[in-house]
């Protein structure tokens, strides 16, 4: 992972998204309406990618840092432009 704090806000959301997925159990052990349980899964989905996002610029960072180095580290603002082409791309 990129730093500490990239690492921390991947593991509270994934901590968040364990305890959705147990709501969801519970839902279906307790026969709740398909439509009830299916929002709740694109609502994990939709926190999966969030992470995965994470993840995948955390390594865009560091990776470019690593490539370049430090006096050539392009800014933040150029990497932002391409983590959106990614994310735009991947949708």
């Amino acid at each position: 992972m990129a730093d500490e704090k990239t690492a921390q806000n991947v593991e509270a959301r994934l901590s968040r998204i364990e305890g959705q997925i147990r709501g969801i159990r519970n839902m279906t052990a307790e026969g709740r309406l398909s439509v009830d349980i299916v929002t709740q899964v694109a609502a994990v989905r939709a926190a999966l990618k969030k992470v995965a996002d994470m993840v995948v610029a955390g390594h865009v960072h560091q990776w470019l840092k690593d490539v370049v180095g430090e006096h050539g580290a392009p800014s933040d603002q150029k990497v932002e432009e391409l983590l959106k082409v990614f994310n735009q791309y991947y949708k």
